[in-house]
């Protein structure tokens, strides 16, 4: 598997201060966070942080911008019909939505801000993604399981969305029907999460 090759770093987000709040909730939500942490092994306290997290990152914006869950199934089936120029097409739609969505998200659009978001919205879709640093260089890995044209699909967003902040940039990828990795160097010191230094 191509994550096999992958002997790198974990790129792990700083940890944050934490302060202790107090919910008063229903008790059938309380019993039905409980049997959801039981079944996936994680503390109640874990679940809850999950779940505020996805609304703060991405779920309270989702409607104002126009997002529409579609089912996985639906995307496979499309993704069998798109040729080259159907994906091309495509992109060329989405790229002006992704620049606003990013700006009225983050408040403003460079690369940094960008590959958050992309994050943001995978960890939603409930896609796999990671970000791991080998020096200089940055792994991003996105495993999605829609088929190969979905994986070419992804491969030029990336294409399309590094290249617009830096053109002469080296990206190199390895592409299969499930997974996309992107390795581009970009400094031991890039941080998408920090957002004070322009690239």
């Amino acid at each position: 598997m191509l994550e096999e090759n992958l002997s790198k770093r974990q790129h792990i987000m700083q940890k944050e201060p934490t302060r202790s709040i107090t919910y008063r909730l229903p008790e059938k939500l309380v019993l039905e966070l409980e049997n959801e942490s039981t079944q996936k092994g994680i503390s109640q306290n874990v679940l809850v942080r999950q779940i505020f997290e996805k609304y703060v990152q991405w779920d309270r914006f989702s409607s104002k911008i126009g997002m529409i869950p579609v089912p996985k199934g639906i995307l496979e089936s499309l993704g069998v019909e798109l040729d080259e120029k159907d994906i091309d097409e495509i992109i060329t739609l989405m790229f002006p939505v992704i620049k606003d969505t990013v700006l009225f998200i983050k408040g403003d659009y460079d690369l940094k801000r960008c590959i958050e978001t992309l994050e943001d919205y995978m960890r939603a879709s409930g896609m796999n993604s990671d970000h791991r640093i080998e020096g200089d260089m940055h792994i991003f890995l996105i495993q999605h399981e829609l088929g190969i044209k979905w994986s070419l699909f992804t491969e030029k967003l990336l294409t399309h969305v590094f290249r617009s902040f830096l053109p002469d940039k080296e990206l190199k990828f390895q592409t299969t029907d499930t997974t996309v990795i992107l390795s581009v160097s970009l400094g031991s010191d890039f941080d998408e999460h920090d957002y004070h230094t322009k690239y």
